[in-house]
């Protein structure tokens, strides 16, 4: 027993030397319950709203402050026409927009009946019925306390209209968000272990002494996981169109374009990991663990990203599947120009660039 206790104190010795285990122990639980208990929610928290008011009067003016109070909704813009309606979704983050029709209030007491219009962006549909629903309780909470003042059945007819997706097909929303997934993750995994291949295998030696740029090392590296990449991408987008029925609304060559500057991205960081690690073991473990929940968790399409504590918010601007994710849906499902993901577009490039500089640095000529 003295022997056996001796053994267990020996190893409590070695866990507590070594930090990375340490880490792993005690870091990793701690980083997983503050993700999934922030991040994985579904409940509606300050989504961005525009309101159309037509009537401007006391009950179209209460039903507003009462979305406001709720902390759901964020009224965004008061626009002063509906046609400013799809304008405001494309240009802002906008997840619903309210219309309250002339002489609201009017028809609510002489009529005893009134009509509000929801517009919901629907390329998202589980967001996209959980904000109309909130909306819906809201106002018909506000019938019900007219009701009880007055004593008089009041009734609000709310019309919804789901846009991009009326039909409210899960394919919406999951195609972008797979497309984001899939390629992020093959793209990053596939070139993180080349070049430490070479080091395992002992080929970078010979590389090492024959007159190579090392810049033409790394692009030739990444070279023929692009072409397959983009093979890859072609197969989902039929697929797509073919079994899943969800049509191409926006240019394809724009959305080509934009693939492959995504798949340009994955493959630098992938090279990058691959110059840093010192086994193929450590690299699919970083690009597999180290990826896999920041693509899935800050994407958007499982979870909503704004409904996330702000730090989080933040953290998320630095995926890349993030940025993708946006384009993607603004081209297949809004089927909107590139004047409308200029800026998401740019954030990718930067990206790009920084990955490749970072790359081309830690690229080392001696293997001591």
């Amino acid at each position: 027993m003295k022997q056996f206790l001796s053994f267990v104190r020996k190893e409590f010795y070695h866990v507590f030397r070594d930090r990375k285990t340490l880490l792993m122990l005690f870091g990793l639980p701690i980083v997983q319950i503050l993700l999934f208990g922030f991040a994985l929610t579904n409940e509606v928290k300050n989504a961005k709203i525009v309101v159309c008011d037509y009537a401007k009067d006391q009950a179209s003016q209460q039903i507003i402050n009462s979305l406001e109070a709720g902390g759901q909704f964020e009224v965004q813009e008061n626009l002063l026409s509906h046609r400013e309606i799809e304008k405001a979704f494309r240009k802002e983050n906008v997840k619903l927009a309210i219309v309250f029709p002339a002489n609201f209030n009017r028809d609510l007491l002489h009529l005893n009946e009134a009509q509000i219009q929801i517009i919901a962006d629907a390329s998202d549909p589980n967001s996209a019925n959980a904000l109309t629903n909130y909306a819906t309780a809201i106002i018909m909470d506000y019938q019900q306390e007219l009701m009880h003042s007055r004593k008089i059945p009041y009734t609000i007819v709310t019309e919804t209209r789901m846009l991009y997706n009326p039909e409210l097909k899960g394919a919406t929303n999951f195609v972008p968000g797979v497309m984001a997934l899939v390629l992020m993750l093959i793209c990053v995994m596939m070139t993180a272990v080349s070049i430490v291949r070479e080091k395992e295998t002992g080929t970078m030696e010979i590389l090492l002494v024959s007159p190579f740029n090392p810049l033409l090392v790394i692009l030739s590296k990444a070279v023929p996981y692009l072409f397959l990449s983009l093979i890859n991408l072609t197969v989902i987008l039929l697929l797509s169109v073919t079994l899943l029925e969800l049509p191409i609304n926006g240019s394809l060559f724009l959305l080509f374009a934009e693939s492959t500057l995504l798949i340009i991205t994955a493959l630098s960081l992938g090279l990058l990991i691959s110059n840093v690690a010192k086994s193929q073991q450590t690299a699919m473990l970083i690009s597999l663990m180290g990826l896999m929940l920041p693509t899935m968790l800050f994407t958007g399409f499982m979870f909503p990203i704004e409904n996330m504590p702000y730090p989080l918010q933040l953290l998320s601007n630095i995926v890349p599947s993030k940025w993708y994710y946006i384009i993607v849906k603004s081209i297949m499902i809004k089927g909107l120009g590139f004047s409308a993901i200029w800026k998401e577009t740019l954030i990718l490039a930067g990206m790009t660039c920084f990955f490749l500089i970072v790359s081309i640095q830690k690229f080392k000529i001696r293997l001591i």
